[in-house]
């Protein structure tokens, strides 16, 4: 996940990201080494519908920088969490509409490989304040979004100790901080 200094993933209502770094030649290697090590993709709706598209379009497009990652993106499940949506409008992609918590937890019990979350600051809070992350990779931009940043910790009652897993250092400025949750 994109974050600011300050801890905000998102700048605005309109979730605008001209902030984050696009420093991809330089994290290219953690994010292609982290997409492969999952087999399944939780997304919210909004983002979904123009993530899922983006993706397909990279994935016909060798020239595109992407073109790697969405040939991994492409072929791996994507559950897409949706209350409006009556059917799924991609491949390879299924509609979970019943409880987010329930759901999860249901996906964390099958067998495959790891699952990524991709969603905006109300999705992925829910799956924070439920207890149903078991690991962070926050990319810290070397940026301060202060009162237009939207948080995503902001659901949880009590602290929650992480442990940290792996941090690195990127020319551009970014420090990749990989953490999971003290047990």
């Amino acid at each position: 996940m994109q974050t600011s200094i300050d801890g905000f993933p998102q700048y605005g209502a309109n979730d605008e990201q001209h902030w984050v770094i696009r420093a991809w030649d330089e994290i290219k290697n953690y994010i292609l080494d982290l997409a492969n090590s999952c087999d399944t993709e939780i997304i919210g709706r909004r983002l979904a519908v123009d993530y899922i598209p983006y993706w397909l379009e990279a994935n016909r497009r060798p020239d595109n920088p992407m073109y790697e990652l969405a040939k991994i993106k492409v072929s791996q499940k994507k559950i897409v969490f949706s209350k409006s949506l009556d059917k799924s409008l991609w491949d390879n992609t299924e509609l979970a509409k019943g409880d987010l918590v329930d759901e999860v937890y249901k996906l964390k019990k099958q067998n495959g490989k790891d699952i990524i979350v991709y969603g905006g600051t109300t999705f992925v809070s829910e799956l924070i304040s439920s207890g149903l992350i078991d690991e962070y990779h926050l990319f810290l931009n070397p940026v301060i979004l202060g009162k237009k940043g939207v948080p995503i910790f902001d659901k949880l009652e009590s602290y929650r100790q992480l442990k940290l897993k792996r941090s690195l250092v990127y020319d551009c400025g970014i420090v990749l901080l990989h953490y999971e949750p003290k047990r």
